[in-house]
């Protein structure tokens, strides 16, 4: 990994230019690329569990300064959810028809779970879009987030909001390629967990995505 992302001494300014710089870098080729739960299971397609055209999703990856390093914002879902219910996510969801964009739907979302006003967000960029399994096209949108004290979760939605060093995430060694059976196949999937909290599945895949974008 790259210093500017784990030298405890550096600002914040510092990370987010290295970051920005990097994801400048890379956005040509993400208009050709596309990552996804498919790229550990290419015989099960990338929308393994869904029929019909994908559904346009945001999720925002937000980076506050923590005192090492910046740290992502992390949310536990509630346990009465119809989908993913009790996991680990970033702060995200569908893109609505009065949304412009995924940028602006990311935003929307992450003041809706956890009360992240779209002002203290500063754009670095975003990664490729992430195919599920279940059917999104998912574009992370990353962001320098400040006042991060002041977040409240969505009693609706959010459980807990939290912090995991970025420096944890960018880690290749905490990348896990774990698999379970799922009808009658051998099924991959990446996790990380960290603490008492178990990263896994489509969060720990598009943070896969995010270190390969900016680390490699």
């Amino acid at each position: 990994m790259t210093a500017p992302l784990v030298n405890t001494s550096s600002t914040g300014s510092d990370w987010a230019q290295y970051l920005r710089e990097r994801l400048a870098d890379a956005s040509g080729r993400n208009r050709e690329l596309e990552t996804g739960d498919h790229i550990l299971n290419p015989d099960l397609g990338p929308y393994a569990r869904w029929e019909g055209p994908p559904r346009d999703a945001a999720v925002l990856i937000g980076l506050v300064d923590g005192r090492d390093g910046p740290n992502v914002i992390l949310t536990q879902r509630t346990g009465h959810l119809n989908s993913h219910a009790g996991q680990i996510a970033l702060p995200g969801g569908k893109i609505d028809p009065q949304d412009e964009g995924p940028v602006a739907a990311a935003l929307r979302e992450a003041e809706e779970e956890i009360g992240l006003q779209p002002r203290r967000v500063e754009l670095l960029g975003s990664l490729a879009p992430y195919l599920t399994g279940s059917g999104y096209r998912v574009v992370p949108v990353v962001g320098a987030v400040t006042e991060a004290t002041a977040l409240r979760p969505n009693p609706e939605e959010v459980d807990d909001i939290f912090e995991v060093p970025l420096a944890f995430l960018m880690d290749p060694a905490n990348h896990q390629k774990l698999s379970r059976n799922w009808e009658g196949r051998r099924r991959y999937f990446y996790a990380m967990p960290f603490g008492e909290r178990y990263i896994w599945g489509v969060t720990a895949g598009i943070i896969h995505s995010f270190y390969e974008t900016v680390c490699r």
